[in-house]
């Protein structure tokens, strides 16, 4: 059984590894992107982002001043035995994000949207977020924290069937071109591009697509991983670079996630994860063990399925006998 006290351990422990360390396949994107970007000071910005990453590393301290909105995706094998339950689960990451608020430390960014009043520790009213996914025939638990700015960098759009690709690339277009232009995200980012859905899931789609997917990560339907690399190279070739300068280094990586929607319409929604790119997953095992790494493997067959009933892995090996 998976004790509380170890769920709390282990997320506790990504908080700090989220907000320090960068994700390899993140680093790898951008130092591949400064040998080819040409404009000076989008060149200058990513060296020093680089520099900024490796003294973070090394003094153990928060590679960004302002530590975004601390969040949780959990991932719950079906089979998984649990302290306390779920709710153990959440108490255990509410009072991991307030210990890891005060000694990583995180700058504590949530207040009451009206009052502006707070706790100083980053936990409140539906704070932090916690999302839930499940997986098949799996005894382990999966916690991923995301720290992700939570003023901009994220925008929506109703379109419509006869808007068609053409009309979601003008929207990518719109919306990196605006917030580039007035500083509102921290590029180059990773982009994520929600199709699909009703409206909220479309923007969780996106926003998942942004931070739960890594660098060089292809969706599996190859239209889509193709229109991936579209989106990408349209973003790269707006004349934008790091943080809005001249140059051509918008995007280190476009993911497109969809869902089944309303056949009127065709949400889109676009969001775009910060320069740091803050995000650390730890496996919680049946047996007490926790292991670590930055591949949050959020979008598995089992969450992209669109069959009614998911087969068991004896219906599936007789189905491709």
């Amino acid at each position: 059984m998976i004790k509380n006290a170890t769920v709390e351990a282990a997320a506790y422990d990504i908080m700090s590894r989220a907000a320090i360390d960068i994700p390899d396949d993140y680093l790898k994107g951008i130092k591949g992107m400064i040998d080819i970007e040409k404009g000076d000071l989008s060149s200058f910005v990513l060296q020093t982002m680089v520099e900024n990453w490796e003294a973070a590393t090394e003094d153990r301290r928060p590679m960004c001043a302002d530590t975004g909105l601390p969040r949780y995706f959990v991932k719950a094998g079906n089979d998984a035995r649990i302290d306390g339950g779920f709710v153990g689960v959440e108490q255990a990451l509410r009072s991991a994000t307030a210990r890891a608020t005060r000694d990583v430390p995180l700058r504590p960014n949530r207040v009451h949207p009206l009052w502006r009043t707070e706790h100083n520790n980053n936990v409140g009213i539906n704070a932090p977020e916690i999302d839930w996914s499940f997986e098949p025939d799996a005894d382990w638990i999966d916690i991923t924290t995301v720290h992700k700015g939570g003023l901009f960098g994220s925008d929506y759009r109703m379109l419509f069937p006869g808007d068609g690709i053409d009309g979601i690339k003008r929207f990518l277009l719109d919306t990196l071109i605006a917030f580039g232009k007035r500083g509102l995200a921290c590029q180059p980012a990773i982009v994520g591009v929600g199709i699909g859905g009703s409206k909220d899931t479309c923007m969780q789609l996106g926003k998942q697509a942004a931070c739960l997917r890594v660098v060089g990560d292809k969706n599996p339907d190859p239209k889509i991983a193709a229109l991936e690399d579209e989106l990408k190279e349209l973003g790269n070739s707006i004349g934008m670079g790091a943080m809005g300068f001249v140059g051509s280094s918008m995007v280190v990586d476009c993911h497109i996630e969809v869902g089944h929607t309303h056949t009127g319409g065709m949400p889109v929604s676009v969001h775009t994860f910060c320069l740091s790119s803050r995000r650390a997953t730890a496996r919680v095992f049946a047996d007490g063990s926790v292991a670590y790494r930055t591949d949050p493997q959020w979008f598995t067959p089992y969450m992209r399925r669109e069959t009614v009933a998911w087969p068991s892995p004896e219906t599936a090996r007789s189905n491709t006998a």
